[in-house]
């Protein structure tokens, strides 16, 4: 506990921390083991030469859920403080030699269960069965995402890149942001970041033949307005 303390800290301030070893090579090759055991069929997975998505991952493949929420996991939610619940699960392959880049950007947009037009809520988007909404400041602020690396992460297979301390200023524009003190993040096999959804990010392409496998889940404990519900809880809650 002592390490999420000083973890929780450096993401107030940072707005990310790194944690190496949360999970061991056994436990991340039983992850890996059950993605590759499902049949990519369906409106919740991508695959292109350059990008393979699974959206609404705690969903689309099932039975990873133990194998995600180990004791170690559920330590670290638990120092986010108390009730919080996943939201949001995605997971991305990005395959040796990938073009795929993402350029500088926060994350602005909460998917949702409907459209209902309430105050604060705005630049909603559709995409399949899912809706997606800026929603107001303090919500995204109230949000901790959890990137589980099941592959050594580094600046040459597309790490993200970070401008620490960005998402005290709420919602920024990258061009007018200096970008020179940018931080690559570097996570090896196992390890975990923890970032808040207003820092500024960017991953750059692959530029060699490593993988580049991350489950991202996001966490709050906020309820909505407006009879909102979140799009995406975990399973059998």
């Amino acid at each position: 506990m002592y390490i999420c303390r000083m973890a929780m800290q450096r993401v107030k301030e940072q707005g990310f921390c790194i944690l190496e070893n949360v999970y061991s090579s056994e436990e991340v090759q039983r992850i890996i083991e059950k993605i590759e055991g499902v049949d990519p069929i369906g409106a919740a997975f991508r695959k292109t030469s350059d990008l393979f998505a699974i959206r609404r991952f705690l969903h689309a493949v099932a039975d990873v859920e133990p194998l995600i929420f180990t004791p170690a996991l559920q330590s670290i939610i638990s120092s986010f403080g108390p009730d919080y619940f996943p939201v949001k699960s995605i997971y991305f392959d990005k395959p040796g030699g990938s073009n795929w880049f993402v350029t500088y950007h926060q994350d602005l947009t909460i998917v949702v269960d409907r459209r209902v037009d309430c105050e604060g809520y705005g630049s909603w988007t559709v995409k399949g069965d899912w809706f997606g909404v800026q929603p107001p400041v303090d919500i995204l602020e109230n949000i901790f995402t959890v990137r589980i690396h099941l592959d050594d992460t580094d600046e040459s297979n597309g790490a993200l890149r970070v401008v620490a301390g960005s998402h005290l200023h709420g919602v920024v524009r990258a061009e007018l942001t200096d970008l020179s003190v940018e931080e690559v993040c570097k996570v090896g096999r196992g390890g975990v970041m923890i970032m808040k959804p207003l820092l500024l990010h960017a991953s750059g392409r692959t530029l060699d033949a490593r993988n580049r496998r991350v489950i991202h889940i996001e966490f709050t404990n906020r309820i909505l307005a407006g009879g909102l519900e979140w799009g995406e809880t975990q399973p059998g809650k």
